[in-house]
């Protein structure tokens, strides 16, 4: 398997995305996969003989959309605090933190090309947050808001985040979570506060539209 070396990474992106702004969110610049591009139509063995996992970060995901757009039109939640965007992937709902005011954002995310990603989609969108690619799921809180947008895809990955964004909201963090309603999203100790037709693409989801929502967690309910 050819391994991308970290000097190949920005070179690598700019082969196979185009910088474009998600149809629900026009005040941001993404590096994303486009219908004519050779990664829109990759599989997984082309993908691995690049060195890459699936590159999630290459799509605006309806749940990341959605909370993005909640962030610019509610800046309140987090302008002047620490917030962590969780699963950042892209990067889109950090961007949208630093526009909507945020003191200090943190954008985690455990796949290196992703955090690559990331610097390049702050560059082109003018602001700047921290990049980290340590696995933060169990750790104490060490900030005021919890972004997390479409990390209940997988079971294994819905079963081991969602007990950790209970605890910390128990212990006083705000955690605001972005998803289209998937099946692994567990309603118990969620509230709804916002909805969104986030238009995506087919190719990642099951649908070309998804009516995305925001949640917040509430701590008097979670299990």
């Amino acid at each position: 398997m050819y391994a991308i070396q970290p000097g190949d990474f920005e070179t690598t992106v700019m082969e196979n995305t185009r910088l474009d702004s998600p149809r629900l969110l026009p005040e941001i610049r993404l590096h994303l996969a486009m219908e004519d591009l050779p990664i829109w139509r990759m599989g997984e063995d082309e993908l691995y003989e690049m060195g890459w996992t699936t590159p999630f970060w290459a799509f605006a995901w309806a749940g990341g959309q959605a909370l993005s757009r909640y962030l610019l039109e509610n800046p309140e939640a987090v302008r002047g605090k620490r917030v962590l965007d969780f699963g950042a992937g892209s990067g889109m709902v950090a961007i949208a933190a630093v526009k909507a005011g945020a003191w200090d954002v943190t954008a985690a995310d455990i796949d290196p090309l992703a955090a690559e990603v990331m610097r390049m989609n702050a560059e082109a969108n003018d602001v700047y947050f921290d990049i980290t690619t340590e696995d933060l799921v169990g750790q104490e809180s060490q900030w005021d808001v919890v972004l997390v947008g479409d990390v209940c895809y997988d079971k294994e990955i819905a079963d081991t985040v969602i007990p950790w964004i209970h605890d910390m909201a128990k212990n006083g963090t705000d955690i605001l979570v972005g998803d289209p309603g998937r099946f692994y999203l567990p309603k118990l100790g969620l509230r709804q506060i916002a909805k969104y037709h986030a238009p995506t693409t087919s190719i990642m989801e099951d649908s070309d539209l998804r009516n995305a929502q925001v949640w917040v967690v509430d701590p008097s309910t979670a299990p």
